[in-house]
């Protein structure tokens, strides 16, 4: 079926139509990774995107049932070169035309996507549609479009859930988090309590946890006020460690501002070198937001982290208080796993608040 994209500027990419049937509308956003396609997708910080591989081809090992970073994805669409016609994987459970389908997704191939990623550095992410027809009607619904700002409500829990361990006490505040991230908190024996983005710091110093986690999510912080008030409320009573979204979080609890980046960073391939040591990461990241170097109050953050290509603020600690942030993903799935030694660092963190406390 053939079927088009069409951007805000007025440009059209005809394709064929695969997945969901349905016209769909969201931010045009790209995404450079070369595998890895099922957990870029169930990643619930594409909230509202519509996404473009830039690997020509996607869907040839199918979706299996361990690869899923949430269980009901909310991206808009997927926008690819070339589907793969032979899904060939001892994992597969069904192909990715098949999710696409169960999962109420429109897809579109045969599109130029280097030309539609050399559009979206140029100009920057843009609303676009994935329509049956190219017409008036069609650039006039998506030009009256307005994006959403409610994104984390829609893909946080609405109630509180345990995953539970043996070991140090970590509350997880969901703002879209991915699996992996618990993942790696059970790799450690974590007993983690996974509480809503509105949870108030009342309600977290009630459950005296050893640790707490701010995770990823969608959009921009600014649209979640009300964590700012939670953060400043455990920061110094509990340590804590954010991740993506909470790292941006937690800069506007301190003083700092964030922006809106042209394009983002979407994939994992991006260098980040932590300033102290010198050692460089190759991280995981999916963020069209950022923290405002010039607007860091140097007598309360620490930068950490840059990235290397454009010199975006990738890590901050907090100068008086238990508390650091990074703006990639350490936890990976997908991308390498070079980061994930910041999770013990996160233990370590807590071991020392929990001996000082003790002693004190």
């Amino acid at each position: 079926m053939k079927r088009y994209l069409i951007l805000e500027d007025g440009s059209v990419f005809p394709g064929v139509g695969f997945g969901a049937e349905t016209v769909t509308t969201g931010e045009i956003v790209f995404n450079t990774g070369m595998s890895g396609y099922q957990e870029t997708i169930t990643d619930q910080s594409y909230n509202g995107q519509i996404i473009t591989f830039t690997q020509p081809l996607i869907g040839n090992v199918g979706i299996n049932r361990d690869d899923y970073e949430s269980i009901d994805p909310t991206a808009k669409g997927i926008v690819v070169r070339d589907v793969a016609r032979v899904t060939g994987n001892w994992r597969s459970q069904m192909t990715f035309d098949e999710f696409l389908k169960r999962k109420h997704i429109p897809g579109i191939s045969g599109v130029d996507t280097r030309a539609l990623t050399k559009k979206i550095r140029e100009v920057g992410a843009m609303k676009a549609s994935i329509v049956d027809a190219a017409d008036e009607h069609a650039f006039d619904q998506l030009k009256a479009l307005v994006l959403p700002k409610n994104q984390v409500q829609q893909v946080s829990t609405q109630q509180a859930y345990p995953a539970p361990g043996t070991g140090r006490n970590v509350v997880v505040i969901d703002f879209g988090l991915k699996h992996s991230i618990l993942r790696e908190l059970a790799k450690r024996q974590c007993n983690v309590t996974v509480l809503p983005a509105t949870t108030t710091a009342s309600t977290i110093l009630e459950l005296a946890p050893d640790g707490v986690m701010l995770t990823n999510g969608p959009g921009d912080p600014k649209d979640v006020p009300e964590a700012l008030d939670m953060i400043r409320g455990v920061e110094g009573k509990i340590p804590l460690f954010g991740i993506c979204l909470g790292h941006q979080l937690f800069a506007l609890a301190n003083g700092a501002n964030t922006f809106k980046m042209k394009y983002g960073h979407r994939g994992f391939n991006h260098p980040v070198r932590e300033i102290a040591t010198g050692r460089i990461d190759f991280t995981s990241q999916n963020h069209g937001y950022a923290v405002d170097p010039d607007s860091i109050d140097p007598d309360t953050l620490l930068i950490t982290h840059v990235e290397i290509n454009d010199g975006t603020v990738e890590g901050l600690r907090h100068r008086l208080y238990p508390a650091f942030t990074v703006q990639f993903h350490p936890d990976a799935a997908p991308g390498p796993h070079d980061a994930d030694h910041l999770f013990d660092e996160f233990m370590e963190m807590m071991d020392a608040f929990s001996n000082r406390t003790q002693k004190g």
